[in-house]
């Protein structure tokens, strides 16, 4: 009876994440779990040096739930690194839709060998100063589709109201006061991040909502500009009329 329960349990765990499919032509030796894996978004070019260990492809296995943008990108990773590739190019992106709740994506595993040359590809695509000649930094504040759709929430830096955070959605706000501050919300519980501006800078800010007892708690979660502009990019926005 024991053995059938624990049977269960794992089976109901697994129909819960993503459907993974990984087809490689050739690998490399498994880099280990904690090492990055750089992600370069649908409409950006690959380096022309990397070679390339096959394509992973995460989607929806009927029953998924556990499949957010994050863990969708995650296990793209842990796909790319035990096949030994450093880079994930994303090929396509799908928003969550009336078909499915998550978050699907094909991307080609590459790897580059020069470690030099990786290095200076994310030192090119994360810039620490955008423009010294700005009198301001730009905050970019995005929230893919998930749970908690109806769930919207006020953002502050401080005391100040920057937006409103709602579901699939991104903006971009101007920051004219530099300086450590904090960037909060709160529903039926606060969460807050605190944050060092620099003027001429760019931020990235990654919200969503975790379901709590009654509404919703708020998630903020600074990112590195690289990341943050991959997943800025990848929602789309209905135009206003």
């Amino acid at each position: 009876m024991y053995l059938r329960m624990m049977a269960i349990i794992v089976i109901g765990m697994m129909a819960c994440t993503p459907k993974v499919k990984t087809s490689l032509s050739q690998s490399q030796q498994a880099l280990d779990y904690k090492e990055d894996v750089f992600v370069i978004g649908v409409a950006e070019e690959a380096p022309a040096s990397a070679v390339e260990l096959g394509t992973v492809k995460i989607g929806d296995s009927g029953f998924s739930t556990d499949c957010g943008w994050e863990t969708v990108i995650e296990a793209a990773r842990m796909e790319a690194r035990k096949a030994g590739g450093n880079v994930l190019k994303l090929t396509e992106h799908k928003s969550p839709s009336f078909g499915s709740s998550c978050h699907r994506i094909k991307a080609r595993i590459l790897r580059i060998q020069d470690p030099s040359e990786l290095t200076k590809l994310k030192q090119a695509a994360a810039p620490a100063t955008i423009d010294s000649t700005w009198d301001y930094a730009k905050l970019y504040v995005y929230r893919h589709k998930g749970v908690g759709s109806l769930i919207g929430y006020d953002l502050y830096l401080g005391d100040s109201l920057l937006c409103r955070v709602k579901n699939n959605s991104k903006q971009e706000i101007r920051i004219y006061s530099k300086g450590p501050g904090k960037l909060w919300a709160k529903t039926e519980s606060k969460a807050e991040v605190p944050i060092d501006i620099t003027m001429g800078r760019e931020y990235y800010l990654r919200c969503g909502i975790r379901m709590g007892v009654m509404v919703g708690r708020p998630e903020l979660q600074l990112v590195d500009s690289r990341e943050g502009q991959v997943e800025y990019n990848t929602i789309k926005t209905k135009k206003k009329k």
